[in-house]
């Protein structure tokens, strides 16, 4: 690691301008070139030929789920190697790659020497998943959630009370799996190294609502009676409409009948997990 680029989104939630300086100050301790920075939305990702052209060995990523999504999907021809840090709510993708290190930590332990790694994807069409994909009625809170991240209230109650009308309809059915032959209000799509590793959550009583939250509150929501799980190596959305997704938090409208299976990235992501940072 030598020349980077470094992507970040202003909106994510842990990007500060502060915590995005005190970063670049790590990769002139490292002695890094720093060849290029994209404050994303506001700036397009760069494109693999300009990389190259920059002489960059390394995109760095501090930001939310969703734009490393982005930024992998743009980049996924590349032949770079790409470090995801810390810079959104859950940093599910840092901490499987890092651990709990802080982001200063993980370019020092990585710049010493991280190892090349693949990720597993839940893969649909063009559109990919890193964390995992969200099905169902469920998805339709993604509306809301938008309006609190921008901090506008106004249409905010319009968009919950449409939400949680469409999480208590008919719900979501899939074809050719036994396990979750009744519709489901969402359903969690994991990537399992190859494959698919499903959640289905069927709530619609107010007991099997207040049960399941306390679940999820003592971190064993996967056991409660409300939670069906189950391994495949594909599936599809039965009927014949477009479906609502969400791709690592993002919304996608899937055609009817696609099929969604699991696979992997390329060797290009750098894991320190393990490593002294």
């Amino acid at each position: 690691m030598k020349s980077v680029w470094f992507i970040t989104n202003p909106a994510s939630g842990s990007t500060s301008q502060a915590k995005c300086d005190a970063i670049q100050a790590v990769f002139a301790e490292r002695g890094l070139t720093l060849a290029g920075r994209t404050a994303f939305p506001a700036d397009d990702l760069p494109e693999p030929a300009a990389l190259d052209a920059a002489g960059v060995d390394t995109a760095i990523l501090f930001a939310g789920d969703g734009t490393v999504n982005a930024a992998v999907s743009r980049l996924a021809a590349w032949r770079g190697k790409i470090l995801i840090l810390p810079g959104g709510t859950m940093n599910l993708l840092a901490k499987a790659l890092h651990g709990d290190a802080d982001a200063s930590a993980i370019v020092h332990a990585a710049h010493r020497g991280g190892e090349t790694v693949a990720l597993p994807v839940v893969a649909a069409g063009p559109h990919r998943g890193l964390v995992g994909v969200i099905l169902g009625p469920a998805a339709s809170w993604v509306r809301a959630r938008e309006l609190v991240r921008a901090g506008r209230l106004r249409g905010l109650l319009r968009a919950m009370r449409h939400a949680w009308a469409k999480t208590f309809t008919r719900g979501i059915r899939l074809e050719d799996v036994p396990a979750l032959r009744h519709r489901q209000q969402a359903i969690f799509v994991m990537p399992d190294n190859g494959n698919l590793d499903l959640r289905g959550i069927d709530a619609r009583a107010w007991r099997s609502i207040v049960a399941l939250g306390w679940d999820w509150l003592t971190g064993d929501w996967i056991a409660s009676p409300a939670v069906t799980q189950v391994h495949v190596a594909a599936l599809r959305v039965a009927g014949r409409k477009p479906t609502l997704a969400l791709f690592d938090g993002e919304p996608v409208m899937l055609a009817p009948g696609v099929t969604i299976t699991g696979g992997m990235t390329a060797k290009m992501f750098i894991r320190t997990k393990g490593k002294s940072a």
